[in-house]
């Protein structure tokens, strides 16, 4: 049986040496050391021994179990340091290729347009106010000189949820609100940027859009007020050399009204294409406060009076950077938004 022993450490050692993936050296192991391996067979037959071999012959099977246990643990190492090495040889790298570039996150176009028209108004003494996008119908029509089947609400086509509630249209709710809460104290003078909601969606117009609109309230606001401030804005946002003309129109929560042109920033007054050779550009609407606006609110029209104006930022936008698909400005597309 020792001459047996001494035959199977010699074997499973010769097995092992031939062994080149942790699969065959697992076939080893179970030959030699598994419950019905070589090793584990000759052991059963230390019974018809002699009482005085048993434990010589023992020693020497632990010696050889040892043996090879240690053989296996040498050679597992041996195969995982060749892999090791077959893997680093395979995935070389190389530290004289350039980095790879990550291209940096930036503020969306309409984003860094209002953020701008915020700027410009912040720094005339304005305050910025907001309110909520679900509106109701007194905030968003009646307070603001429009009753229930008045015509000129077909002016906004929109989005009701019921009778009395809805999208707002514009942020002109916002300025209404703000009376309520500041009346009977003046000046009132503030912007209100947001989204708002129209049934439209074509080249030029969109179901949501950005809106920012102005008010001032004092005592002896006059329309050359008005003028000045949308003349200064027009001058920082599109450049020193940008002239202002003002056209009578018609809104029903202010009176008089007039729309606001830009000369072209495209061909600078002289006439083209985009300006469909008038050498202006219309930007936004404004006007003098209705007295009932201001009488709803809770101000005396004898005492006060006021301006508001209010503008699409993505018109602005489409202007700045000569943009002529508002849906450009909503499709998400990197290759147009790194642009700016």
């Amino acid at each position: 049986m020792e001459l047996r022993l001494r035959q199977l450490a010699q074997e499973a050692l010769g097995a092992l040496a031939e062994a080149n993936s942790p699969e065959e050296i697992n076939e080893v192991k179970v030959k030699y050391l598994g419950k019905k391996g070589e090793l584990t067979q000759v052991l059963r037959g230390m019974g018809a021994l002699a009482a005085e071999e048993r434990p010589r012959i023992g020693q020497i099977a632990n010696e050889v179990r040892e043996q090879i246990e240690a053989a296996l643990e040498n050679k597992n190492q041996q195969v995982k340091e060749a892999a090791k090495l077959r893997q680093l040889a395979a995935e070389t790298l190389d530290v004289t290729l350039p980095g790879v570039k990550f291209s940096l996150g930036k503020l969306h176009p309409l984003t860094q347009v209002q953020q701008e028209i915020e700027s410009i108004f912040l720094g005339l003494g304005f305050s910025i106010a907001e309110g909520p996008e679900i509106e109701l119908d007194y905030y968003n029509f009646e307070a603001l000189n429009l009753p229930k089947d008045h015509p000129a609400r077909d002016m906004q086509d929109t989005f009701f949820i019921n009778p009395e509630v809805l999208l707002r249209t514009h942020t002109s709710p916002v300025q209404v609100r703000t009376m309520e809460k500041t009346v009977p104290q003046v000046p009132v003078k503030i912007i209100c940027p947001g989204r708002v909601y129209r049934r439209d969606d074509d080249a030029t117009h969109s179901p949501m859009f950005h809106q920012v609109e102005g008010l001032v309230v004092d005592k002896h606001i006059t329309f050359a007020d008005l003028k000045g401030v949308l003349a200064t804005f027009a001058r920082q946002m599109f450049g020193p050399d940008t002239r202002t003309r003002l056209r009578p129109s018609y809104f029903p929560f202010t009176e008089p009204s007039a729309e606001v042109d830009i000369s072209c920033v495209i061909c600078k007054g002289t006439g083209c294409r985009v300006c469909k050779g008038s050498g202006w550009l219309e930007i936004l609407g404004s006007g003098m406060v209705h007295p009932r606006v201001l009488e709803m609110s809770g101000y005396n029209p004898e005492e006060v009076t006021g301006f508001a104006f209010g503008m699409g930022i993505e018109r602005i936008a489409m202007l700045k950077y000569g943009i002529d698909d508002l849906r450009l400005l909503f499709d998400n597309d990197l290759r147009f938004l790194a642009q700016f």
